[in-house]
């Protein structure tokens, strides 16, 4: 391990911070990875409820969007409750949602199994960020890019697993058998993370000035142009990995096995970049990253329709998976910005709104591939890519945007 490494390392294990970090890495990895198991089946759950894309897609849509729902509430309830309390419970009720999941006699069942894994799962994203800020405030970049590396590397692994044994397995037992990874993360995470103690207010917030408060904040350039960049390419990235191993089969004619590879690699260039993107960030600045991370996801995207070969496939899947670096670099950046009396209420807020609106790609990709637009929808998510990497290049440093909060507040 070379000397720079070995200091990231040590910054991020120091104090006895390690544990905590381990734990929100190995939920992450779990809460992402089991989202991502759905799409690694889904010719199967469509040959076992009879679907076609379109509504393949919006099952999936559902998913998210509820995942998407709970993001504000969850907010909230970090500055009310404290982080160890929504990582643990996210865990253990998500054991739940996944063997509801598995035991889904019909689609609607199945739909309605998804929102309820959508909405606590959701719980988890707004504790992670925000207790990863307050624990490494020196070092965020670097700890959310590991944690969100552990991320894509379930992303990858969990996946791949499920198409290796859904032939024998069934797609109901990989899904429904995840229960006993969520409760060992559940208890791991409990006993990890330390407990953040949290007074309420003698005197608490009017909703309608805590309202406004996040609205001036969201409201903020240095917040509003990298969210909207920010929704653009999870828009992009929702539509590609619900349907990357249908169209891998459908379109291009690979086998399931082969494309449960080729749909882990996606996962595992995300996993490396996001691993080095946080500390290039601190290094060097969000912007310079962030435009060249969307800018390369953009053109590999827009690449698939036109590669044919298993090696060139899984060349151009792993360059569209570094898109996924923008997540730690952009996620902490916006956190750092908000104003901290409102950074939990507001970063829920944000991630509600973003994931809501991306959550419409699975849905659009799936409409698209039934018209007979496989191919036209991945240029469109291509597109929407490059101009993201657009928007990247206009925020202002974390320094001049804190200045201008500062002013505004003075």
């Amino acid at each position: 391990m070379s000397t720079g490494a070995r200091s990231v390392v040590g910054r991020l294990r120091g104090d006895g911070r390690g544990w905590a970090l381990l734990a929100i890495a190995v939920g992450w990895l779990f809460i992402l990875g089991g989202r991502f198991l759905v799409p690694a089946v889904l010719p199967q759950v469509k040959a076992t409820f009879d679907l076609g894309n379109a509504d393949a897609g919006i099952a999936i849509t559902v998913l998210w969007a509820t995942y998407a729902l709970m993001q504000s509430p969850a907010g909230l309830l970090v500055d009310r409750l404290g982080e160890r309390r929504l990582l643990a419970g996210s865990l253990l009720l998500s054991a739940g949602g996944v063997a509801a999941l598995g035991l889904a006699p019909g689609f609607l069942v199945f739909v309605l199994a998804s929102a309820a894994f959508g909405f606590v799962t959701g719980l988890y994203g707004p504790a992670r960020g925000t207790a990863i800020s307050r624990t490494f405030p020196l070092n965020d970049g670097a700890a959310l890019g590991a944690v969100l590396a552990a991320g894509s590397v379930g992303s990858a692994v969990l996946p791949f697993l499920a198409g290796a044994l859904v032939e024998n397995l069934g797609w109901r037992i990989l899904v429904g058998g995840m229960l006993v990874p969520y409760l060992g993360a559940a208890v791991f995470t409990w006993w990890a993370v330390p407990a953040r103690e949290v007074e309420a207010s003698p005197d608490p917030t009017p909703p309608a000035e805590l309202l406004g408060d996040v609205g001036r904040a969201v409201g903020n350039r240095a917040v509003l142009v990298p969210v909207v960049a920010a929704t653009l390419m999870l828009f992009a990235f929702q539509g590609l990995s619900s349907f990357l191993l249908t169209y891998l089969v459908e379109a291009k004619g690979f086998d399931q096995s082969t494309a449960s590879v080729l749909f882990a690699l996606l996962f595992v260039g995300g996993a490396v970049a996001q691993a080095v993107a946080g500390n290039l960030s601190d290094a060097f600045g969000e912007r310079i990253v962030l435009v060249g991370v969307a800018a390369a996801g953009a053109g590999a995207v827009g690449a698939v329709p036109f590669v044919d070969g298993p090696l060139s496939m899984a060349a151009v899947v792993t360059v569209a998976g570094v898109r996924l670096a923008v997540v730690p670099v952009s996620n902490a950046y916006v956190i750092s910005v908000l104003p901290p009396e409102v950074t939990g209420t507001a970063w829920g807020t944000i991630r509600m709104g973003f994931f809501l609106l991306a959550a419409g790609g699975s849905t659009v990709v799936g409409t698209l591939a039934e018209m007979g637009l496989f191919d036209e929808s991945f240029l469109l998510l291509a597109g929407l890519s490059g101009i993201a990497a657009g928007l990247y290049a206009f925020i202002p440093s974390r320094d001049d945007a804190r200045a201008g909060r500062t002013g505004r507040a003075g």
